[in-house]
């Protein structure tokens, strides 16, 4: 059974920096897409951030691009997301999601893509 462990969540001031962590295990890394989604109480579940299997291509919201940044080691079988000069918008509980689906486009944001999730990391952004 694949299970995704995020870690990394903390208080961050706004334009400071912070690094989640999504450790996966029970499956084949190489094989799947993995994603950063985000969610605020009261608001949808929203794509942030995505890498493919091959980590040739990533993929960003407009609202997080050239801010945050997607990364993976396949030898710790982990994925990253830097989160640079975050602000008050940024809050929310972070997850960690993957797919063996090789998304084409915006679709790689569409949260019925993904197989398996992690339980989430909580973000809070303060000035």
């Amino acid at each position: 059974e694949v299970q995704l462990v995020e870690s990394g969540g903390a208080l961050v001031q706004t334009g400071g920096s912070l690094r989640l962590s999504c450790a996966v295990s029970g499956g084949n890394f190489d094989k799947y897409t993995m994603a950063w989604f985000r969610q605020v109480p009261g608001k949808e579940r929203e794509g942030v951030a995505c890498i493919s299997s091959g980590l040739d291509n990533t993929f960003y919201k407009e609202f997080v691009k050239d801010r945050f940044t997607i990364s993976a080691d396949k030898a710790e079988n982990t994925v990253y997301l830097q989160m640079n000069n975050p602000n008050d918008d940024d809050s929310g509980v972070y997850y960690c999601a993957a797919t063996i689906a090789k998304p084409y486009g915006g679709s790689w944001s569409w949260m019925v893509l993904y197989d398996h999730w992690g339980q989430g990391t909580l973000v809070t952004v303060s000035s």
